[in-house]
């Protein structure tokens, strides 16, 4: 079973899976879990150098810290299992992660509670936009939105161009940074736009996905 493992550390870190050669701090590894929890899920293995060294964990207090990382520095708690390796006379130590139902997931940092998201190999805050389409897919009522000139500026601009920016939208239709986020949360939430990640920065483009609306928003526009 060892080689499970070992093809896991082959494959290297990424969105779902992170090294970690030793737990020092709780508070540091919530922000994984929480990374984690409020993407697609991943694993944590604990006993790993970054360039994929075994090194192996040498107590049970490697999951203690992940116990109390996850009960007392996220909020809500992120659930997750361990599983011990043993491989070449060390212990590894998987944490899987299930991706979350209950978005967004808090980590304690300096007295404040920030979301992370997970974005390649790397935990990176979760901005505003994101915090607000996770709030809404929780929403019993869902999403009701009416398309208005901003709307029409933000879709031709779209058509011309491939992405957008949240200040970009915001200089574009001069309107409140609080409106825009409201806009491109809800949007996302309707599946007409998406957020890519790239170079450090949040975009959004327009989606493939919901044919009907988008086919509506091209007649809108008057664009064959």
């Amino acid at each position: 079973m060892s080689k499970y493992i070992k093809d896991l550390i082959f494959s290297g870190e990424g969105l779902n899976l992170d090294f970690k050669y030793a737990i020092t701090d709780s508070r540091k590894i919530a922000r994984s879990l929480v990374a984690f929890a409020n993407t697609q899920g991943g694993k944590l293995l604990i006993g790993v150098k970054d360039n994929g060294n075994i090194v192996g964990v040498s107590s049970d207090e490697e999951y203690y810290m992940v116990q109390a990382a996850a009960q007392l520095y996220c909020k809500p708690e992120v659930l997750f299992t361990t599983k011990p390796w043993y491989i070449d006379g060390k212990t590894v130590l998987e944490i899987v992660v299930p991706e979350s139902t209950n978005k967004p997931h808090m980590a304690e940092r300096e007295g404040k509670w920030w979301a992370y998201i997970r974005v390649a190999d790397e935990n990176q805050l979760a901005n505003l936009v994101m915090i607000n389409v996770w709030k809404k897919h929780k929403r019993v009522d869902g999403i009701k939105m009416s398309f208005s000139e901003t709307e029409h500026a933000l879709f031709k601009y779209l058509h011309e161009n491939e992405f957008i920016t949240l200040s970009r939208f915001i200089k574009l239709c001069l309107i409140r940074r609080s409106e825009a986020i409201d806009i491109l949360s809800s949007l996302v939430v309707l599946r007409v736009l998406e957020i890519v990640f790239k170079n450090n920065e949040t975009y959004y483009k327009q989606t493939e996905k919901n044919t009907l609306l988008n086919n509506q928003i091209k007649n809108w526009l008057h664009i064959d």
